[in-house]
């Protein structure tokens, strides 16, 4: 999910008429000149030009010559401030992030300047901010940042490259973030760096965002990565994928990532207006790198931690399916509840079960589409999210837009207490795509619409116009479009209450069955593996509510050491014991707790797990549901 690049819409849609629909470059003289004839006639193009940057733009620099130790040195010069003390701060959020983080921790060896080079008092009001104190109206602001961690959300540098997210890299003036940005590259002599953004490219080390919002939006890649490139529908789509592999490689999984384009703007029936008439791929495939994927205005960042000598193969491509089905649901077709995004606060929206969660539901499915996946593999790979939806006892607890709301809590937030999520929480990203699935069945079977419709007519009527839409608006346009009786029965059931979709029933009507996985075999209910130390089988999640281990009062962290009178070790597993009893069957457990030697008596339920598969004779018009649904790409 990601914020504006304006701090309003309004604002938004004016730059982006001018920019894009006149193609009109804001860097280059003839803009420059428009500005002239119109605001102030007699001044020439270069003075005036030179007097607009001076009063608006903030200036970044950014050096790596530390880059083997994860340094940056950064500066920036903030022109024409007129607040004492300046507030400099860094971002506790970052766009697509819900959770709040604590970038300013890396940051050091801060100095501050005024116009003439005399050293400024700063203080530090709390530990996201330098107050700087009795400036002339400019101040020239320097630190050192740490950055070792290469995912969509932190800033890695090192030798092979620098990634940066912008909110984890620079600091950032409050109340100025309307003002433009340029920053300066300084690239490692010798590197071959290249740099990778959707900022705008002034020249190969000086790029430009129209303010800070947009800036915060753009994340870089920095380093001597495989380029690949093409033309749909007049607009350029880049892959800039820094990762050891051939070009033979490279171009294979290119041609994988524009199916995948395709197939996402088959759905909309057409792509977004990108600014610059351009969208980059900026992939990170290195074992440095931590697995991720954020999305953002007109570009996404994926990284994965692959080792040097894998194949590329089809690394991390249902996360680009994903991230790129973001440029419409999220980045344009976008949530009121996000709006305007906070750099201090954490971001709250009760609509992540559409925005995340149908993306999700998308993301198989249009690489079936697109050919990446057969129709059978995409078939299973619903299982684990209709097993862990619809076996999970957090729906005795929230509902999906409760759900949404947990998201600063668990969106790679970091908390050192417990949680009880294994029983309270379901994913909206998982909970939202088995609403997606439902939906689009019924839809199908239905009505004479799809999801596909669903989506491009909140397409037309709140994402190419980018007015940000309510959950009364997803439920409107659901109405309009499949009559009120099917609206209103979806949302009141599924979204604003928690009842479960019959997913048994609506998979038969496309021809798909859904079956116990393993009928009348016995399950604990719980993870387990072994503890050497120990020399017992430690229990490794919370018990589902309801199992067995949740009624006989097993717990994370039990050292089972014997069931049914039978000693376990390392060859002989919990599961493995269970696996051979029956249904109904009660049996001793032994365990120690805290060093204490414990027992229960476990009652051995039916595993509940599901299995989803191809019916293997379908009728007919199960059959055309079916291949409607998941067409087989020839």
């Amino acid at each position: 999910m990601n914020l504006r690049i304006l701090s309003t819409r309004k604002e938004q849609q004016a730059l982006l008429r001018k920019r894009v629909q006149r193609k009109v470059d804001l860097s280059r003289l003839g803009m420059v000149l428009l500005l002239v004839t119109v605001v102030v006639g007699l001044l020439t193009v270069s003075s005036f030009f030179s007097a607009v940057q001076a009063q608006t733009l903030h200036r970044y620099d950014i050096s790596f010559d530390h880059a083997v130790h994860h340094e940056a040195t950064i500066a920036v010069e903030f022109p024409n401030v007129d607040e004492q003390p300046l507030q400099v701060r860094m971002s506790r959020t970052s766009p697509g992030r819900y959770a709040i983080h604590n970038f300013a921790k890396n940051v050091y060896q801060v100095k501050a300047f005024d116009s003439q080079g005399n050293p400024l008092e700063v203080q530090r009001p709390n530990p996201q901010q330098w107050d700087v104190l009795g400036h002339d109206g400019f101040v020239r602001f320097e630190y050192t940042l740490f950055a070792n961690r290469g995912d969509g959300t932190y800033s890695q540098v090192d030798e092979s490259h620098a990634h940066l997210n912008i909110p984890a890299t620079f600091v950032y003036a409050r109340n100025y973030m309307h003002r433009p940005i340029e920053l300066k590259v300084q690239v490692p002599e010798g590197s071959n760096w290249k740099v990778a953004t959707q900022l705008k490219e002034l020249d190969p080390s000086t790029f430009y965002a129209p303010n800070g919002y947009y800036f915060m939006d753009s994340p870089i890649e920095m380093s001597d990565y495989h380029l690949r490139e093409r033309m749909v529908d007049g607009q350029l789509i880049q892959l800039a994928l820094h990762t050891p592999a051939s070009d033979s490689e490279v171009n294979a999984y290119f041609a994988k990532v524009m199916a995948i384009v395709e197939a996402q703007r088959d759905v909309f029936g057409e792509l977004p207006e990108f600014d610059f008439g351009r969208y980059t791929f900026l992939s990170c495939y290195m074992p440095q790198a931590s697995g991720d994927g954020m999305e953002h205005r007109n570009s996404t960042i994926v990284t994965n931690r692959k080792p040097m000598e894998e194949p590329l193969a089809e690394t991390s491509i249902g996360t680009i399916s994903h991230e790129f089905f973001h440029a419409w649901n999220v980045e344009r077709i976008r949530p009121a509840s996000l709006e305007p995004f906070d750099f201090e606060e954490a971001n709250m929206s009760g609509a992540l079960w559409f925005a995340e969660g149908f993306t999700s539901y998308y993301t198989n499915l249009i690489l079936a589409r697109a050919g990446i996946m057969t129709p059978e593999e995409y078939i299973q790979s619903l299982n684990r999210t209709l097993n862990y939806v619809m076996l999970s006892p957090g729906q005795d607890f929230f509902n999906p837009i409760e759900m949404s709301y947990r998201a600063p809590f668990v969106d790679a937030a970091t908390a050192i207490d417990p949680d009880n999520n294994a029983n309270i929480f379901i994913s909206y990203y998982s909970y939202g795509s088995l609403l997606g699935l439902a939906l689009d069945l019924k839809l199908r079977t239905e009505t004479t619409q799809t999801l596909d419709d669903y989506m491009r007519t909140l397409w037309a009527q709140y994402g190419k116009n980018e007015q940000a839409y309510t959950l009364k608006d997803l439920e409107g346009t659901l109405a309009e479009l499949a009559g009120d009786s099917l609206a209103q029965s979806f949302f009141e059931r599924h979204i604003y209450n928690s009842d479960m979709p019959d997913m048994k029933e609506l998979l038969s009507r496309v021809g798909v069955s859904l079956d116990l996985a393993a009928a009348n075999a016995p399950y604990l209910g719980v993870s387990s593996r072994w503890n050497p130390a120990s020399e017992a089988w430690e229990l490794t999640s919370d018990p589902r509510k309801g199992s067995p281990a949740y009624v006989s009062g097993l717990n994370r962290g039990d050292l089972i050491t014997s069931v049914a009178g039978l000693g376990l070790d390392a060859e002989r597993s919990l599961d493995d014991v269970v696996s051979g009893r029956r249904v109904g069957q009660q049996l001793e457990v032994e365990y120690r707790r805290w060093g204490l030697p414990k027992s229960t008596t476990v009652v051995l339920q039916a595993d509940p797990s599901m299995q989803a598969s191809v019916m293997r004779r379908p009728s007919k018009e199960q059959k055309q549901a079916f291949d409607s649904w998941v067409p087989t790409k020839n």
